[in-house]
């Protein structure tokens, strides 16, 4: 059954009208069930702009609805899906702030990873707010945070959330699969997985610097050997070497160990 909305046996006589082409000024005929319409003038696609997108923004069913979506509204649609997965996130940890606030770091670092590596958005950002979703899991069942027991309790308490908000099965995999050994990398990973570990990496060193002091040339060497992407060892490079080391600029003589920076 169509939206009724979409559904032509409901339209009235408005159905049909013309919209003028912001690139060149000329008149565009537009059926209302239409997306977006290209300019016969000039060439540019132009989207309907008397068509309500509200729901397309959260719907998995967007794109049976309406077809091919515009550019816009994807963008839209996965700037609504991220935030929403932040949400469950945050509703999940509830006051533990320090865990909150490390998932919306990671988050943070693997968007800009993302834009020169080409990553899947959908993917990355749900899989790096929900990273370290296991933790609690893992302290009740297991007494310990260790990333083993966060790896294995992490996918069910993501499929959880991301179930609850009608994610796609693939995504929801693709997302499992990621959380189930984020600390973990294979010999053959996706861009997507490389991403979140990236920028789980940095935020993990960034930690440790305010807590013990590295000697630049330790954090050097960290840098240029523990990263899986240019892009991410390059904003390692920004984060850590060129900002002060840090937070707090803490560069010393001690040294963490590979467990404590995440390796």
């Amino acid at each position: 059954m169509k939206c009724p909305g979409q559904d032509p046996r409901f339209w009235k006589f408005d159905a049909i009208f013309d919209a003028e082409c912001p690139n060149c000024g000329s008149v565009i005929e537009f059926f209302k069930d239409e997306t977006r319409r290209k300019c016969k003038n000039c060439g540019h696609r132009v989207l309907n702009p008397k068509m309500d997108f509200g729901c397309a923004t959260y719907c998995k069913f967007a794109e049976d609805c309406f077809g091919d979506l515009p550019p816009e509204l994807i963008k839209q649609k996965e700037d609504l899906f991220k935030d929403r997965v932040a949400v469950e996130m945050k509703l999940y940890f509830k006051q533990d702030f320090k865990r909150i606030g490390h998932a919306a770091r990671v988050a943070r670092y693997a968007e800009r990873i993302m834009d020169a590596e080409k990553g899947n958005p959908a993917v990355v950002l749900s899989a790096a707010y929900l990273h370290d979703i296991g933790i609690k899991e893992a302290e009740r069942k297991h007494k310990s945070s260790a990333a083993i027991y966060q790896e294995q309790e992490g996918p069910p308490v993501a499929r959880q959330i991301l179930e609850k908000l009608d994610a796609k099965e693939e995504l929801i995999d693709e997302v499992c699969d990621i959380v189930g050994r984020h600390h973990h990398p294979r010999d053959e990973e996706t861009n997507n997985f490389k991403i979140v570990y990236d920028a789980d990496r940095i935020v993990n060193i960034e930690e440790r610097l305010r807590k013990a002091p590295i000697t630049p040339e330790r954090l050097t060497k960290m840098i240029e050997s523990g990263f899986l992407t240019e892009s991410g060892r390059e904003l390692a490079r920004r984060v850590l070497l060129n900002s002060g080391n840090g937070s707090d600029g803490n560069v010393a003589k001690s040294e963490p160990s590979d467990e404590e920076t995440g390796k």
